[in-house]
């Protein structure tokens, strides 16, 4: 093999790389793209229909509650302003639960995509390839991601209360 037939070889296997990059990519246009779309339709209209005001005044009650503010709270606001813009919802807390909020809504990123990918689209090439070994060996995706979804619920709930028990301790430590 001289070195034209390496340049050959090197050139098509480059090429090649962006021909299956383009078959993923129309796998992406044909299949959960247009779920998206519709997902995030839906939640804005439903949020249109409840109203902003409504909405906004129902994450400012649960975020009261400790228990709620580091479960539910993150979950809805995952759910209906997605990834970034949920993080915003720390404007119902106090200064010492920000912290906290935003440590157990980031964390709730990933385990969020697999029921409502909508959420976490900038996410779905993890959930994506844990997806693709799932079916790979015949298994349903639907089981995991709700063990996925309930495991994360959990996870947010104890790192949003141990960030903001740590986040006051420093506070009174600046004192």
């Amino acid at each position: 093999m001289g070195l034209l037939d390496g340049l050959a070889n090197g050139a098509a296997w480059f090429i090649n790389l962006f021909n299956l990059g383009g078959q993923t990519f129309m796998g992406l246009v044909t299949g959960i793209i247009p779920t998206l779309i519709v997902l995030i339709t839906f939640v804005n209209a439903l949020i249109a229909i409840i109203g902003h005001d409504r909405v906004d005044g129902f994450m400012k009650a649960i975020s009261k509650n400790m228990i709620l503010r580091y479960s539910l709270f993150p979950v809805l606001a995952m759910f209906i302003l997605c990834n970034p813009m949920a993080y915003t919802f720390g404007r119902f807390l106090k200064e010492e639960q920000k912290p906290a909020f935003y440590d157990a809504a980031v964390s709730f990123c990933h385990p969020i995509t697999g029921l409502f990918p909508h959420a976490n689209p900038g996410e779905l090439f993890v959930y994506l390839g844990i997806a693709n070994g799932i079916t790979a060996v015949g298994l349903q995706l639907g089981p995991i991601a709700i063990r996925y979804f309930l495991v994360g619920v959990v996870v947010i709930l104890i790192r949003g209360l141990l960030t903001e028990r740590i986040t006051i301790m420093m506070m009174k430590r600046k004192d």
